[in-house]
């Protein structure tokens, strides 16, 4: 006799997120639309995948899939679903496209966009290249696929050292973000030719602000991720993308840590390790906070908004990509 599939209880689904939300509030404002979510995924052979920075009831309750920029685009090499979701900003949703050209992939928010990805154009890396011939062009992933069709290799602030460190040149055109250039340009002594975009999050933290909040709580692991300026990063005691971050914790099991990063993380990171605890220097990012459970469900009912690579971008970008997703 075959089994037949049930759905969670919700208790079940409520758990992951029960030190973060009394019941009655998560009942309120989220069961519905997570119930719906799980059955709309079943109906149409659909997995989401969510950035670390989503909120708890998006990461926690309704994705298959977790991580920062390079698991995701590792994950999505393997995908089997017809019905990809990207809980994520629209880079990310590119990204993924171009890894499953022959897939539905869905973003609940087209506006969901990136100060970083908003911050070059393909015009700009065109220049730089006249400016700096024969110096391969690294591009952070934070790009549009059309400013990934005009580089030689992407990366991520998680591979970032290791992308640069593989193409044994003295230097390289680092872009579109000055600050993750720079940060590895002193870990390397590569040279790195930058450009001036920088992520709207990351930027606001300041080495004082760091300062002072170890004056106030004391003891206190700081962990800041490489998009901060350097002058951040030198306060911090480990630096590193959200996986290295989320590695660090599971290691180390400190009592009192504060992420230099978008607050979710901290939110997140939270439900799973409820010994340590988060202090919370609370820098939203306003473009992962487009995506909401509502528009996940409205994705999933319409099929909609679709994304699309024009043609011409489809290969050259991915195989920037899939160069990076090649160096281990």
């Amino acid at each position: 006799m075959q089994a037949v599939a049930t759905s969670p209880s919700r208790a079940a689904l409520y758990s992951p997120v029960a030190s973060l939300m009394a019941r009655q509030d998560w009942e309120r404002l989220f069961a519905e639309d997570i119930e719906a979510i799980l059955e709309l995924k079943r109906k149409h052979n659909a997995v989401i995948l969510a950035h670390n920075y989503q909120t708890p009831e998006i990461f926690h309750c309704v994705s298959n899939i977790r991580g920062d920029s390079l698991a995701l685009a590792r994950e999505a090499q393997n995908l089997e679903q017809d019905v990809i979701i990207m809980a994520g900003v629209h880079f990310m949703a590119e990204t993924v496209k171009l890894l499953n050209p022959t897939k539905t992939v869905l973003i609940p928010d087209a506006l969901a966009g990136c100060s970083l990805a908003e911050g070059i154009t393909a015009e700009n890396v065109r220049t730089l290249r006249e400016r700096h011939p024969g110096v391969p062009v690294v591009t952070y992933v934070n790009s549009s696929a059309a400013v990934k069709a005009e580089t030689d290799v992407c990366c991520t602030s998680g591979n970032a050292r290791r992308v640069v460190e593989s193409l044994g040149v003295p230097e390289v055109i680092m872009i579109p973000d000055e600050f993750l250039a720079r940060n590895i340009e002193r870990e390397t002594g590569i040279k790195m030719h930058t450009w001036s975009a920088r992520c709207e999050v990351h930027e606001r933290f300041t080495p004082q602000e760091i300062r002072q909040y170890r004056r106030m709580h004391g003891p206190l692991h700081i962990i800041a991720h490489p998009e901060c300026s350097p002058d951040v990063v030198a306060e911090a005691d480990h630096a590193g993308s959200t996986a290295s971050m989320m590695d660090y914790i599971a290691q180390h099991k400190p009592e009192k840590v504060m992420l230099i990063t978008e607050c979710s993380m901290s939110d997140n990171l939270a439900a799973m390790h409820p010994q340590t605890n988060f202090i919370r220097p609370c820098n939203l990012c306003p473009h992962m906070k487009r995506i909401t459970l509502k528009n996940i469900r409205q994705a999933l009912e319409t099929m909609s908004t679709e994304v699309t690579i024009p043609a011409d971008l489809q290969a050259p970008a991915r195989r920037s990509v899939e160069r990076m997703l090649a160096i281990k």
